[in-house]
């Protein structure tokens, strides 16, 4: 049976959540509300104020299926409560970021300015090179955060670049004088 889907969810207080029929879940909290439809394979018991995630079969479906809805199920939970954030950090002194309102403005070297919208749900904070991208889906905010970091992935020589701040750039020598 899967580790992970065996690991009971607990609900906090403050958020609701409403189980329909056709695995449609609603979960709502203080940050805000997000739906979902799981598999029909994927079976879920309440029990107070913990649900349990269970699978119908042990066919190789429902098993690729269990862990990944308890997974997705407790990412919405967490996502209301507390939410998710990713943090960017600009690596070089000629490269600048503006943030107003919710668009990014970013001068990394091109011959223009690269202008990123925040999606709906999504929020920027910008503190000089550190960019912070926050919500309360962790899918949209790892995809956002991916997004900004392709646009000039950090280089191996000079390290210059966006990178996550949690990321090992691995450097190279160059050359040999």
């Amino acid at each position: 049976m899967s580790r992970i889907g065996r690991m009971p969810i607990t609900i906090p207080a403050g958020v609701e959540l409403n189980l329909d029929d056709d695995n449609h879940v609603q979960v709502k909290g203080p940050r805000g509300q997000l739906s979902r439809s799981f598999h029909p394979r994927v079976i879920f018991e309440r029990e107070g104020d913990t649900i349990h995630v269970k699978r119908q079969s042990e066919a190789k479906m429902d098993k690729s299926l269990h862990g990944l809805s308890r997974t997705l199920l407790n990412n919405m939970v967490v996502g209301v409560t507390d939410g998710f954030e990713k943090q960017l950090e600009i690596v070089w002194g000629g490269h600048r970021a503006q943030l107003e309102g919710q668009t990014l403005t970013l001068r990394l070297g091109h011959s223009h300015q690269i202008r990123i919208e925040a999606p709906e749900g999504i929020e920027f904070e910008l503190n000089r090179t550190l960019i912070t991208v926050r919500g309360i889906k962790k899918e949209l905010v790892g995809q956002v955060a991916a997004d900004i970091r392709s646009i000039r992935k950090p280089e191996p020589y000079k390290g210059k670049g966006i990178k996550y701040t949690t990321e090992n750039i691995r450097r190279k020598e160059g050359k040999a004088g």
